[in-house]
This record gives C-alpha cells, structure tokens and sequence, in this order.
C-alpha cells in the first residue's frame, strides 16, 4: 500500500497513526513493518524518486508498507516531520540537515543518496560569469529563503563569505524570475536543470561538479531509530528497495524514467526531456562509484568537510564530528540483493515507442 497524504501545514496528523511498526519476520527473513518517508519538494510529481517508484512495481520492499508523501515545501519540513514522529524518512539537503542538528533535533543520516553535489547556479544566456568566484556580488533567486542554508557553504567554497551575495525569494516560480530579469543568477539542480530546459527555460549553468567538493541530499532518521538493535533489519530491508530501484535506474534509465512518467502522467515532459532528467539525478546519486562501498554509502571525510565550513561561517554554532551524525550501519544489508534479477527485470521492461526511441548514449555525452 502507498499512502499519499498532502499537508499544507507541519501540525497535520493524517501520517500519525502510521508509527514505525516494529519488525517481525515471516517466512524465511522476510520482514514486515511501516516505513513512512517525506520528500522536501512538497510534491511527488518529480522524477527525483524513480526508484522508490521501481521497486514499488517490482516488489522490491518485500513485505514492508511504505508511505511517501511530498510534504510542505518550507525548506526545514522534511526533517521536523521525522523529528516529530509524523514521518520516518526525510530527505534534506546537507544544509537543512545541519539546521536541525544545530537545533538540536536528534537525528542521523542513514542512507546517503547524493554523492555528488546535485545544486548548481542558472544564468541568463551568455551571462554565466567566467569563473565560479564571480558571483561574488550577484542577486541569486531562490524558491525558498530557506534554501540561504544551502547556497552559504556552496559559496564558502569558493571564498565567498555571507554576505556579499544577495538572495531573493521568488517561490515556486524563482526559474522564471531569473528569465525575466529579477536576478543574476538561480540556484537549481540536476534533474531540474534538463526540466527547466524542457519548460523553455534556456540558461548557462555552473554545474556542481566544476566547483563543489560537498554532498548532497541524504535520508535521515531518528537517532533513537538508529541505535534501536530490533529495527536494524527494518531499514535495511526498506533501504535496500531504493538501492535496488537505483540499480535498475542505472541500467535502464529509460524504464526507470517511464515507469514515474507512467505514475505521474500530469508531469507533461517530453520523453527526452524526462530522461536527461532522469540521468542527472542517476549521476548524482551514483557518485564515484569506484570509491564507493555501495548505494548510500557516506563518505565521512566529504562530510566533514561540508561540517567544517558551515561551522566556519557561523550555520551552527558548535562543531559537527560527522561519525555522530552518519551511519553506514545499514549499507552492507541494503546492498545485499539479486544482481541477476535487478538486470532480469531492467532488460525485459516493455518501453513505449516514445521512450525506446530516446538517445540515451547522446544524453550521456551531455552530463
């Protein structure tokens, strides 16, 4: 069962019954319980969740009830949710998850997704500056002001101290605010980036992987969730979904990419469009694999780097050791799964005729 439950407001209580169910196996090790997750967009209508929605179809949470839900768009709602038991699951960007650790919420990333940087910087055409630390001085849009948190230490990178770039909310529609002369520059991010294309939205990016060293978004839980013995086989079971449905992503974007299309129809994308979306987000979340111990491994030292520049610019107020807020206790079980029937199932989904026809080589090329 999948639960979509839309809040306009953090004190909502539609999810609140649902608590965590405590494990228990059936047959074999198959294990039972309620995972509930919430995603900071405030709505599921995205690509960037295809594969909660391919392991959805391939029943690849086994014998787990999962329910996701979008969630208020507030920058901070994803992990105020977890903290306040409405949810399990939150998905925050490295900044808004510091914002809770600063305010003392206890949580703890679990399942890093992002492995590379996923934000990046949009110009008008042919204003994109020559260099990164140009933007020192620049009006940025953001749809949020809360996204400030996620722009500092991206900018503290490039010795751009607070301060000396203005940011302006703009909301939902801060892409076209950019367009329209409203600012120098929007932050935006992979996967958004191809979609903006797609809407008409033509700008010159600064791609993260040309100047960031930081990571990117990440699942976070309860603390106490984490250092609970009897709910260890819970998340690993209900993580090793998503890494599954990562895996057959990655092997077949095109499927992945119809298989949301087919869920959402309202997303209005053109199947090129949506897989070049689709495939940013699959780099992203993919990393550099060669480094990595599988799908959500975090690589502390590429944390503590992002910890010790927010604290250097003053985003919280004490310092962060990333081995208390990081735990790479469920990798080994989520990454335990049937190779041969991930590439089973990604080799013999039926594409459409529009999909089948998408390049998928050309967009390689282009990321």
């Amino acid at each position: 069962m999948t639960v979509f439950a839309r809040r306009g407001f953090l004190g909502a209580t539609a999810l609140a019954a649902g608590a965590l169910a405590a494990p228990r196996l059936l047959l074999a090790d198959e294990v039972t319980g309620t995972v509930r997750w919430v995603s900071p967009r405030g709505t599921l209508e995205v690509l960037d969740d295809y594969p909660y929605w391919v392991a959805k179809k391939y029943g690849y949470f086994g014998g787990l009830t999962t329910e996701i839900e979008g969630g208020p768009m507030e920058a901070t709602a994803t992990i105020k949710l977890v903290e306040q038991n409405q949810s399990d699951v939150g998905f925050p960007s490295p900044g808004v998850f510091s914002l809770g650790l600063e305010q003392g919420m206890p949580l703890k990333s679990a399942f890093h997704m992002g492995a590379y940087d996923v934000f990046s910087f949009a110009f008008r055409k042919g204003q994109k500056p020559a260099a990164a630390t140009d933007l020192k001085g620049k009006k940025i849009l953001l749809g949020s002001i809360g996204w400030q948190a996620i722009c500092d230490p991206m900018l503290a990178q490039l010795g751009i101290e607070k301060g000396q770039v203005e940011y302006l909310e703009a909301g939902p529609i801060w892409g076209q605010a950019l367009m329209q002369g409203q600012g120098d520059a929007a932050l935006s991010w992979e996967g958004l980036r191809a979609q903006w294309g797609g809407q008409g939205l033509d700008f010159d990016y600064l791609l993260p992987y040309e100047f960031s060293k930081f990571p990117a978004n990440s699942f976070v839980i309860r603390k106490a969730d984490a250092d609970d013995p009897g709910k260890q086989a819970l998340y690993e079971t209900y993580l090793r979904g998503w890494a599954m449905g990562l895996e057959f992503g990655y092997r077949n974007p095109r499927a992945a990419t119809q298989i949301v299309m087919e869920q959402f129809p309202s997303l209005q994308l053109d199947p090129p469009v949506a897989v070049e979306s689709m495939m940013q987000l699959a780099k992203v979340f993919r990393g550099p694999w060669e480094s990595r111990q599988g799908w959500g491994w975090h690589d502390f030292a590429q944390w503590q780097l992002f910890f010790d520049t927010i604290h250097r610019i003053g985003q919280v107020s004490k310092p962060i050791k990333a081995e208390d807020v990081l735990t790479n206790q469920y990798i080994a079980g989520a990454n335990t799964f049937d190779q041969a029937k991930v590439q089973a199932d990604a080799d013999g989904f039926a594409l459409s005729d529009a999909f089948s026809g998408v390049d998928v080589a050309a967009i390689q090329a282009r990321l």
